[in-house]
């Protein structure tokens, strides 16, 4: 049930690696002060190449709370059976796949479609968690 967990956090830092390769040199580009950054914001006038990383990467600290949350949950209480496991690497999976929609393809609506079903599967694995528990 950890497994899961160490791969989304590597994922997020590879969001991160991403976003700075891309955001520091259009800051470098645009002649941006690093000390501008200072306000949220103040970035907005960098492309969208470099900010939909960032945004990105400010999801992957959002809903995935839910997740570690649940994943630790699971591996404590002894819940981390068969089909935890395979919820838990399907929220991975659509978390991965909202990354590279959100960063490459850039569709609202696709990316929202993704978010959802990583919302249902979080939501599956808590009822499977409260099931358990009683």
């Amino acid at each position: 049930m950890l497994t899961p967990v160490l791969a989304l956090v590597v994922w997020t830092l590879i969001v991160w690696i991403w976003m700075y390769a891309l955001r520091l040199p259009a800051m470098q580009a645009a002649k941006i002060d690093p000390q501008e950054a200072l306000h949220p914001g103040s970035l907005s006038g960098l492309p969208t190449s470099a900010r939909v990383v960032a945004d990105n990467y400010n999801h992957l600290h959002e809903a995935p709370t839910l997740f570690y949350a649940l994943a630790l949950y699971s591996h404590l209480a002894g819940t981390g059976d068969g089909l935890n496991i395979a919820l838990a690497w399907g929220y991975v999976a659509l978390r991965v796949v909202h990354s590279l929609v959100q960063i490459i393809i850039r569709n609202v609506t696709m990316r929202f479609a993704v978010f959802a079903s990583s919302t249902i599967v979080l939501i599956v694995l808590a009822v499977r968690n409260v099931f358990a528990a009683t």
